[in-house]
């Protein structure tokens, strides 16, 4: 009888359990196919390999510092004169200050990318349009007497200046990935396209008195006026370039880029020039 009872106790809770649960796997929300469906799928990984090509613009400060080319200039037009061996007429040249011109470029550029799992190796290379351009005149008039008792009245006319073109860099990258986000630093050389102006003009006027007669002759020294120096267009500068900045994979094939370069260009025809620009652009990789 005791047996009996307990078997039907057993079957009634096998038979509750068998029904209730279905209702509560269906009430159970990890287990229904629209939650599956709904949950946020894992980021991709972007492949940074490959070639890449693009443009864009930026803003540059360009600075433009003056060397002693005007000087040299200054002593090579009273060279082989009394008047050139008693003053140093290099010392009558002021050192000119350092101008600058700031404005917007547009560039281009292409390159390719070797991944090593998060780093990231590569070229590139890039041309610029710039534009950017100085110029200082100055004029310097004294009075001399050499020992011959002749009276110079001589001038300096100085004229320098330059303008930038164009350039075009070849640099390393270095970047580090993550994720869709990859910084880098760049460093490498540079070659620009300067017409550059680099000229001094001298004068010198004689008042000088015969020994003998007394007569007196007045009138500019043989020679003068003389300019020395030059005008030249499509003049190359060499210089170094270094920089940084992020890329941003929008998509597997297009990114966006800030950046951040410096370039600094070696002695152009008595200029050293130093060129600061942020800049942005859009690029496509394969």
């Amino acid at each position: 009888m005791r047996l009996r009872s307990v078997t039907r106790v057993v079957g009634s809770f096998a038979l509750v359990a068998g029904l209730g649960a279905p209702a509560f796997a269906a009430d159970y929300p990890v287990l229904r196919g629209s939650q599956i469906e709904d949950m946020p799928q894992a980021p991709t990984s972007i492949n940074w390999n490959g070639f890449y090509f693009g443009g864009g613009a930026g803003v540059s400060d360009t600075k433009f510092k003056p060397g002693t080319g005007l000087q040299d200039l200054a002593r090579f037009a009273f060279r082989n004169t009394t008047l050139g061996q008693q003053i140093d007429m290099g010392s009558l040249v002021n050192n000119l200050p350092e101008k600058s011109d700031s404005g917007a470029t547009y560039f281009g550029f292409l390159g390719y990318n070797w991944a090593f799992g998060d780093a990231v190796l590569g070229f590139e290379a890039d041309y610029t349009r710039s534009g950017h351009t100085y110029q200082i005149d100055d004029y310097i008039a004294r009075r001399a007497v050499t020992p011959d008792g002749t009276v110079n009245d001589f001038t300096l006319s100085t004229n320098q200046g330059a303008k930038l073109e164009d350039y075009a860099t070849a640099r390393l990258r270095m970047g580090w990935a993550f994720g869709s986000f990859m910084p880098f630093a760049t460093i490498g050389g540079a070659v620009g396209r300067f017409n550059t102006t680099s000229t001094v003009t001298a004068t010198n006027y004689l008042t000088q008195t015969n020994p003998v007669t007394g007569a007196i002759y007045q009138g500019q020294a043989n020679g003068y006026p003389l300019t020395v120096g030059a005008t030249k267009k499509n003049v190359y500068g060499f210089g170094l370039a270094v920089g940084g900045g992020v890329d941003w994979a929008l998509t597997e094939n297009i990114f966006l880029r800030g950046e951040y370069q410096l370039i600094r260009f070696a002695d152009v025809e008595g200029t050293t020039t130093t060129i600061n620009t942020a800049r942005a652009a859009m690029g496509v990789k394969f």
